[in-house]
Order: structure tokens, then sequence, then C-alpha cells
């Protein structure tokens, strides 16, 4: 019972959430929606909500007569509910309004003393600023023509954080570049929803290589090459001595032993990711002192 009980609160979060959404566009497309629907869709939130609730209590409780601590309990808990892919987005946001506060004071994120970083935003600035102000002209807009007074003040909202969220998208690209450690391991990052670190032990080779191909964010071919594109670009080519592991934007797991991403100075990055010479450490010889004098006969 508790099973069913479990995919039922999954599968609503699944339905809930394209419902909400698509009643905002029919609002927005000045579809007409009655009341009835729309107190439809606010029953249907709360009714997801007490479901959740009623979900996740029992498991809580079970947690903390485990021994699991208030925390613990309650991430437990939702990681049980929630799905993983619904999780990442909700913890996504966060992060990128907090890098829109570090890009705001000229900060970036978690640089390592005597570490490189390396931009990667320069194939999606134009379009991510193109977005910024078509958002804030679709505001603008909305709220010149819409006449009610609730729907006018919902979609405002939506508008305004929207826009918002837009340039925290950019901002967290900005703070959070790739990053070559002073050791030579290489830290892969696409804002908040990607990021994947590599031993500099597992790195054999880099080599500048430009390739143009469409698709999404992260691509994984059949021959293990992860492509992190911006823009459909990529620039640097980094083969590894053994596979590794990464974590998709939504939550899905993946490896690769070849590692295609961009980077705006890519045969900067390449250099930095070269081996470092070793310097040969010089044995240092002991000064010989002179022989002290024999002492003479005693008197």
């Amino acid at each position: 019972m508790r099973g069913i009980a479990l995919r039922a609160a999954r599968g609503a979060l699944w339905v809930v959430l394209p419902a909400e959404v698509a009643l905002v566009v029919c609002l927005v497309g000045g579809v007409r929606v009655t009341g009835a629907v729309l107190l439809a869709a606010e029953a249907l939130v709360v009714g997801v909500l007490a479901l959740e609730a009623a979900v996740m209590g029992p498991l809580y409780t079970a947690r903390r007569r485990a021994g699991d601590g208030r925390r613990a309990a309650a991430l437990s808990a939702v990681r049980a509910v929630v799905p993983v892919a619904v999780r990442r987005l909700m913890v996504h946001e966060p992060r990128a309004l907090h890098s829109l506060g570090v890009w705001a004071v000229r900060r970036r994120h978690r640089i390592p003393e005597g570490a490189l970083p390396f931009s990667y935003t320069e194939p999606q600035t134009g379009t991510m600023w193109a977005f910024f102000f078509v958002s804030v002209l679709e505001t603008v807009v909305l709220a010149l023509v819409i006449p009610w007074p609730l729907v006018h003040l919902i979609l405002l909202v939506v508008g305004v954080y929207g826009t918002v969220l837009i340039v925290a998208l950019h901002a967290a690209c900005v703070t959070r570049p790739h990053v070559v450690g002073a050791d030579g391991s290489l830290r892969l990052r696409y804002g908040a929803l990607f990021d994947l670190s590599v031993p500099a032990s597992l790195i054999t080779a880099a080599r500048v290589e430009r390739r143009y191909d469409g698709g999404g964010l992260v691509r994984v071919g059949a021959d293990g090459v992860l492509d992190l594109a911006v823009g459909s670009r990529t620039t640097v080519t980094v083969e590894l001595a053994e596979p590794v592991e990464f974590v998709r934007p939504l939550g899905r797991r993946g490896s690769a032993r070849t590692l295609r991403f961009h980077a705006d100075d890519p045969r900067a990055a390449v250099a930095a990711l070269a081996p470092r010479p070793v310097t040969p450490v010089t044995p240092v010889t002991p000064e010989r002192t002179a022989p002290s004098s024999t002492p003479g006969p005693p008197v």
C-alpha cells in the first residue's frame, strides 16, 4: 500500500507541473479560462501538496525512529518522493540566483589558489541578452493588455521572475568557469547545471579541435564521447586513460573517456592542460671543512 502511495505521489508531480505551465500558456495566449477551471487547477495543486505531505510524513517518522536527525530524515523523505529531475531543477534556481549576487560583486565561484579559470560564455552571450530583452518586452506588453487584475498580477510576477532568472542563468555561467588546477586537474562546468572533476592522472592528451554540432547542452555518444557544447560548439578535446562518471543536468548518470567542451580561449586551455615539466632536484653536497690540527703532546 505504501509503495502505491509513493508511486502516486511521484507521478502527481509530473502531472501538476505541466498542467500549471499549460494554464499559464493559455492565459498568456488570450484563451478564455473560466473561473471553474482556475478553481479546479488550484484544487489540484492543493490536493497534490496534501498527497506529498501524507506520503512524506510516515517516511520522515520512520527515519527519525531509525535514529536520523531532523535534517537527515527530511532529506530522506524528499528524495524518496520527489523525482531527481524535479529536485535538481528546484536546487538549480537558488544556485543561479546566488550566482547573480556573486556576479554583482565581480567574484567567481570556487577558484582555488594557483588554478586557471577559462570562460565559455562567448557563443551564448548575445542569445542570452536577446532573451532578456524579449522577456522584458513581453512582461511590459502583458502588463498593458491584460484587463483582469488577478491574472495581471500573476503574469507580472511570473514575467519579472523569468526575466531575473534569465540573467541569473547567464551569471551562473560567468561565475562558474572551467578550471585547470595547479596540479593539472580539470573541472568542467556549465553554470550550476553541470560539474565534472577529472584528476590530472587520467588526462593523457589535450588538443584544440573546433566542432560545430547540432544538439543539446550535454550529449553522450555510443563511443564514450561526452560533448559539453555551448552554442552547439566545442573547441577542446581531452583524452582520458579511463572513463569518468558524471551526472547530467536532470540527474541521469553517464560515463565517457573522451571529453569535448568549449573554451573561449582553447589554446590557453590546452596549454594549461599540458603535462607540467618536472624540475630535477640537484642533490646538495655538504661542504667539506678543513681538518682540525693535531693537538700537541701533553706538557
